[in-house]
């Protein structure tokens, strides 16, 4: 699919086109999922750019492509295309295994925030999360077998981890939520 023209004005009157040329409205649940991993692919570009490393930034530009792919197969319902290879979600588990394998076990939750880039991190966990429960909606909670939803969910334990690594390279310690009776 490739964009031939910005301006099209079917936005003016509260409607857009999925990818099949299929003409919805701008609330419908589909475009809202396309609008979640818009923003979500958009804020990961916003950490590459304060990013520590110079791998840790492609692996970050990787899984942009991933979101692209997967809003590609979302713009094009009932078209089985499945651009999201089923490797990427074992390569993020991949990397959750090592991340955890270096972390110390949680004991409470932690408090987002830390350097620019882990403050960022936690800002683009908390905007997977939200692409997820969309997708959850849009498939009206039938998601058995969803490749899509599966990568958002692992996705979002990345993110988690990758923030908790980062502040511990950093060298700085995680802080705790007091709970207080």
């Amino acid at each position: 699919m490739r964009i031939t023209k910005v301006t099209t004005k079917t936005g003016d009157t509260g409607q857009t086109s999925l990818g099949t040329g299929q003409i919805v409205k701008k609330d419908h649940s589909r475009v809202n999922v396309l609008g979640e991993l818009d923003h979500l692919n958009s804020i990961i570009g916003w950490a590459v750019s304060v990013c520590p490393s110079d791998q840790l930034a492609l692996d970050l530009k990787n899984i942009q492509q991933d979101i692209f792919n997967i809003s590609a197969d979302m713009s094009l319902p009932e078209r089985k295309i499945n651009l999201l290879k089923n490797e990427r979600i074992a390569e993020l588990e991949k990397h959750i295994d090592k991340m955890t394998d270096i972390l110390p076990p949680l004991k409470e939750f932690i408090l987002p925030g830390g350097s620019e880039f882990v403050s960022r991190v936690h800002i683009i966990r908390t905007s997977c999360r939200n692409a997820e429960r969309s997708m959850v909606t849009m498939f009206d909670n039938d998601c058995s077998e969803n490749a899509h939803l599966k990568y958002i969910n692992r996705l979002s334990d990345y993110l988690f981890l990758l923030a908790r690594l980062a502040k511990h390279n950093e060298g700085s310690k995680e802080e705790f939520w007091v709970f207080e009776k």
